[in-house]
């Protein structure tokens, strides 16, 4: 009996950290995409979540037809859905991350985990990946363990890309990297329906409300004054649509090379990007060839720019960034000789993940501190331009801040160290997701910043709808888009002025 209870205890210790979405019955992938980190992918600060307003605009949408809770089309506002603009490379590049209308959000999500929806959503899903040499490993996943999903879907990463990479490197001699350009802005909605139901029937039934493809395609559009052009990003629920697509086209392409001829390949597919493994340069081109004139059909097209060739396929596997951060010199006893290491990998390779690998490191060094360092308003500084250059860094850099911040001595020095961060960012548009993360660096700091991003005015206790709900006839569904129900007040009141590691890092080993 003992060893049987010690088996047991083995087996619950080796059961997978986490599981796709696909294997979660319907009721659970409602439960899964109707929770803040699904809704909003992208880290805001902890006195943000999005979980009771959208449970209770939830519960005011079951087992209605929202087409009669309209007053008029939301596709008539440009203001329906919230976008957060987010600066990429300190210059004048930007990604527009959009919190999409709640009401319309959920409505989304009940159609398409309605049973029989959800159990012709996962048949589909078995039919793209039939093709045993094409791998599709981007599929969002549920944590099962004390990690966040995002987490686990990161080490789902490393371990079906870069390590399963490394292992094909014994099959074959050419790796070959490629990417979609501007995927989710240039992905054609009413490819989804095609995704689901085949182009041929799609295009037959177009205006056929009972295929679910339609309904998604028209769901897209309302979110999006109509376009057709394009899905909003910033949610687990629109990488799961993508992959409906990209699943599609995994399909049309294994059926190109099958075409051409080509037998011996392997090609990893995380989201947009490919790993294309063959024999030869000359096969590798081949299959490039194929994928690429089957994304064409899509609405799509391989950039360029990003396309490399590697004939050394373990140096290959590895991003370049993380094995020259590997093979360098990570640190240094003096504090500000340290940054400046960090720094100086950013400006080469901005926004990579060995960079924000090595700020989390940082940070747990400064939180440490009890006294100031000498080069204090150096660090303070080179801490803020590696935000400006590197915007992906942005909640690990301002917790790193407000670290340094107080370790300031009077009010009015913190004061100006916020505004000259504010003249700095005010060089190039679209900061407001610098500003929310600002805006917490400073939280209980008693600068009293304004600032112009709608959250953040949300967060100091201001009036501001962030939806646009004008469109709703319901009273009960309208008054459930409260946008004050979205700021946590008790534990805004909770959190410490300085921004602790947990609050920002995935991993609690850097």
């Amino acid at each position: 009996m003992a060893k049987k209870k010690a088996a047991g205890k083995d087996a619950r210790k080796s059961k997978p950290s986490s599981r796709s979405v696909l294997d979660l019955s319907a009721s659970e992938a409602r439960a899964f995409f109707l929770k803040h980190d699904s809704y909003c992918n992208f880290d805001l600060p902890g006195y943000f979540s999005f979980d009771s307003l959208l449970q209770g605009v939830s519960r005011e949408l079951v087992g209605k037809d929202l087409r009669g809770l309209r007053s008029s089309d939301p596709r008539d506002l440009d203001d329906a859905s919230h976008t957060i603009l987010s600066n990429k490379d300190g210059r004048f590049a930007w990604r527009p991350i959009q919190l999409c209308h709640p009401v319309l959000y959920v409505d989304l999500v009940h159609q398409i985990t309605e049973s029989a929806n959800w159990d012709a959503i996962k048949q589909r899903f078995a039919d793209f990946s039939q093709p045993d040499r094409i791998a599709a490993m981007s599929l969002p996943v549920q944590s099962r363990s004390k990690k966040r999903d995002k987490a686990e879907q990161i080490l789902k990463w490393w371990q079906a890309i870069e390590q399963r990479s490394i292992e094909l490197s014994l099959d074959y001699g050419v790796l070959i990297h490629a990417d979609i350009s501007d995927c989710y802005g240039a992905m054609y909605t009413h490819s989804i329906a095609w995704a689901l139901h085949t182009k041929r029937v799609a295009k037959l039934k177009r205006r056929d409300f009972s295929l679910l493809g339609n309904v998604i395609d028209s769901g897209i559009q309302d979110m999006r004054q109509g376009q057709t052009n394009g899905i909003p990003q910033g949610s687990v629920l629109m990488d799961f649509i993508a992959e409906m697509v990209l699943g599609y086209a995994d399909l049309q392409i294994a059926e190109a090379i099958q075409t051409a001829g080509i037998q011996d390949y392997q090609i990893l597919r995380y989201r947009d990007d490919y790993r294309i493994f063959a024999e030869s340069v000359v096969v590798g081109e081949a299959i490039l060839k194929c994928i690429a004139e089957s994304l064409v059909d899509l609405g799509f097209k391989l950039n360029s720019q990003k396309t490399k060739i590697d004939t050394d396929v373990i140096a290959g596997s590895v991003k370049k960034d993380k094995q020259e951060w590997n093979a360098s010199i990570k640190g240094d006893r003096n504090a500000e000789k340290h940054l400046l290491l960090i720094r100086n990998h950013g400006m080469r390779y901005p926004n990579s993940g060995s960079l924000q690998t090595a700020l989390a490191q940082y940070l747990n060094r400064v939180d440490k501190w009890a006294e100031p360092p000498y080069s204090l308003q150096a660090l303070i500084s080179i801490v803020i331009d590696i935000a400006f250059h590197s915007p992906k860094t942005q909640p690990t850099t301002m917790a790193i801040l407000s670290k340094l911040l107080s370790l300031v001595s009077t009010t009015a020095e913190k004061q100006a160290v916020v505004d000259r961060t504010l003249r700095k960012f005010g060089s190039v548009p679209n900061t407001g997701y610098l500003e929310i993360w600002l805006q917490r660096a400073t939280l209980h700091s008693g600068t009293g910043q304004s600032y112009r991003e709608p959250l953040c005015k949300l967060a100091n206790g201001e009036s501001e709808p962030i939806w646009n709900s004008s469109w709703i006839s319901s009273t009960p569904l309208r008054a459930a888009v409260d946008a004050k129900k979205v700021i946590k007040e008790a534990k805004k009141k909770k959190l410490p002025a300085v921004i602790k590691p947990s609050e920002v890092q995935l991993f609690e080993d850097y």
